[in-house]
């Protein structure tokens, strides 16, 4: 650095993401917190401000900060548009400040002297250069105040001193030798990036008449019991023509019957590729029609992208060079050892023309989006090139803001990550394996107490068609609603994989954690109206999210202690309103389990343990007034695993 006169050090500022080389996530109308260490040499007052803007504007916004303890200082702004924007932090010496400071000490020693006094005025003179009309007066007259000597140095020293004049002073300071830190980028998504309900089905399963496979039409038959349960996404898995050719049977059977429909992620066949529609679905005016009914029952329609291709899709005709030939001449089909899958040709991201091959996945977004689509839900994306995606997804976003991109990718953290950095907003999580509570504690402090919250916006789903665990197989009722609670309080993002869900299907192929018979092989005529169906159950729980801003949103998570292995506890607070809720869950589904809580009060809103206030359990609508942190809990899964309180402070 060059000579200087700035003062100030800014530093550790967040959100950061690879110190500003990826934009930071928010979302239209959510609060943005901003902090860093802003300090300076010697024991000046010094100020702090965080401002923001759309990228390629020159007008800043801006909201002042706050110091916390050890330097550290907090601010927060809300965003109303989508795109991308950028913000800083600046902090300054406020020498005004300073004065106020030393001269109150002073005066209490009763050692100011007049010279003390025409220091402050002169300071007032410098900020009066850059005032005008009633400021410029005010400050003028506090200036010939603190010069009358023929007054106490306290008489006239004391309108100075307010608390007013220091808001006058910061209107109009100059802010001399300011510091700036470096512009870090933030991308604002809109709100269902941060709050949503997804709810899965295969639309072939969707037909009345078990003589035929369900159609778009089927769906839109299906769209108010999706409605009913207070849903706003609904997800389709592939829609494609399906491949014939190695074609999989029931239950991932090698040898596929004449009947046996496939399956939907072997896309493409003599029909056509990734911008075709199975035939037996409809045609593109049924899925346009799909589309606008979805928005009619307040619902959106999010779309599979699996970028891989059956053996007989065209690409694989059209471009050969886009797959990876083995020795013999053979395309390389899709192996997770000991796992083939035969019906699948993987895509090379090491091709001879990777140009071609990137402008053509992009091309299957372009086509549905023009369409009417604008949430993707995309498969396996650990398996495609990183610098694919942040060049893919980037521009689509920077053409349609309004875009969702939610990453289905089960594989290592930091690979996971990654993917969320470079573009992707939001991802599928580990979640169905957590079942212990030390678990469930550590994983959830990673996702929202550390930087990666900055970028990693987690979809909690307790099951998908690829994925029954153990703790479904053989844990009951009081497994699958304390999975629902768990998923949809834990994350503002969340999703389920009906109606396997919803009416506990719980049968898996031997030795392994999939679903006997998978729909993902066979065509399904589900009853819908069964008495043990957790659809009413369902609906309450999201009736419940869009009720409290706390669940809507991934900020204000708190940890809480209960002295039980077996019950976990866990609050949100909404900083905006707020709003706060307090979960505790029976993490065992066949046992009461009972205990004493530690709660952390200050994360609830209260003003410590003298201040009584009251619980309501949105589960069993019971109410009850606590005071302290010491409060007993006990849960029997057989009735309700969970307690969902909205707290409020009692007056």
């Amino acid at each position: 650095m060059g000579v200087t006169n700035r003062r100030v050090a800014i530093r550790r500022v967040s959100p950061s993401v690879e110190a500003g080389r990826y934009p930071a996530k928010t979302s239209r109308g959510e609060l943005v917190v901003v902090e860093a260490d802003v300090f300076a040499d010697s024991h000046d007052v010094i100020r702090a401000a965080v401002s923001w803007r759309r990228q390629g504007q020159r007008r800043w916004h801006e909201a002042p900060m706050e110091p916390l303890v050890n330097d550290r200082w907090r601010g927060g702004f809300v965003v109303d548009d989508l795109g991308r924007y950028e913000f800083r932090v600046t902090g300054w010496i406020d020498r005004f400040g300073s004065w106020q400071r030393d001269t109150r000490k002073k005066l209490d020693a009763e050692v100011a002297t007049d010279v003390d006094l025409a220091i402050g005025a002169q300071l007032l003179d410098e900020v009066h250069e850059r005032a005008a009309g009633e400021d410029a007066d005010r400050l003028q007259a506090l200036s010939d105040g603190l010069r009358d000597t023929a007054r106490p140095p306290a008489e006239r020293a004391a309108p100075a001193l307010a608390a007013s004049t220091a808001e006058l002073v910061a209107r109009n300071d100059a802010r001399r030798f300011a510091a700036e830190s470096a512009r870090y980028p933030l991308r604002v998504d809109r709100e269902r990036a941060r709050f949503s309900a997804w709810y899965e089905l295969f639309p072939r399963s969707t037909s009345p008449d078990p003589d035929r496979p369900g159609t778009f039409d089927d769906v839109l038959a299906r769209l108010p019991y999706v409605q009913s349960m207070g849903f706003d996404v609904l997800y389709l898995p592939p829609i494609h023509p399906i491949g014939t050719v190695h074609r999989k049977g029931r239950n991932n059977s090698v040898e596929a019957q004449p009947d046996d429909p496939g399956s939907p992620w072997a896309i493409g066949s003599a029909d056509g590729g990734h911008d075709a529609i199975h035939p037996d679905l409809g045609t593109i005016d049924d899925f346009r029609r799909l589309v606008k009914a979805c928005q009619d029952h307040g619902l959106e329609l999010a779309m599979d992208i699996a970028f891989q291709c059956a053996p007989d899709h065209p690409w694989v005709r059209e471009h050969p060079e886009w797959f990876k030939k083995r020795p013999d001449g053979t395309i390389q089909y899709a192996e997770n050892p000991p796992k083939k899958y035969q019906d699948i040709y993987p895509l090379d991201f090491e091709t001879s023309d990777p140009e071609g091959l990137w402008q053509a996945l992009k091309g299957v977004f372009e086509h549905w989006i023009d369409e009417g689509v604008r949430i993707f839900r995309v498969d396996n994306p650990h398996t495609k090139s990183f610098a694919f995606w942040e060049w893919c997804l980037n521009a689509l976003l920077d053409e349609h803001p309004d875009l969702i991109f939610l990453s289905e990718s089960f594989t290592r953290p930091k690979v996971m990550q990654e993917l969320a950095r470079i573009g992707f907003n939001q991802s599928y999580t580990y979640f169905a394996w957590k079942n212990e509570k030390w678990e469930l504690e550590q994983y959830y402090r990673e996702l929202f107490l550390t930087e990666v919250r900055d970028y990693f916006r987690p979809n909690s789903w307790p099951n998908t068609p690829d994925i029954l665990t153990e703790f479904l197989q053989f844990g009951g009722r009081g497994a699958f609603v304390q999975k629902l609670v768990l998923a949809a309080t834990l994350t503002a993002n969340y999703g389920i994989y009906g109606p396997p869900f919803e009416l506990m299907l719980h049968e898996a192929r031997p030795g392994a954690e999939e679903y006997l018979d998978n729909e993902k092989y066979e065509i399904k005529h589900w009853d819908l109206d069964q008495p043990h169906s957790l659809r009413e159950m369902i609906r309450l729980v999201n009736r419940i999210r869009q009720e409290n801003p706390a669940l809507q949103q991934d900020r204000g998570f708190a940890l809480h202690h209960v002295d039980n292995d077996r019950l976990f506890a866990y609050s949100k607070r909404d900083p905006l309103t707020g709003n706060t809720v307090l979960v505790v869950v029976n993490l065992d589904p066949h046992w009461k389990q009972a205990a004493t809580t530690w709660l952390d009060l200050e994360a609830l809103g209260i003003d410590g343990d003298d201040q009584p206030f009251e619980v309501h359990d949105r589960i069993g609508d019971a109410r009850y007034v606590w005071q302290g942190r010491r409060n007993y809990v006990e849960l029997d899964p057989h009735v309700s695993p969970a307690h969902v309180f909205v707290v409020k402070a009692s007056a």
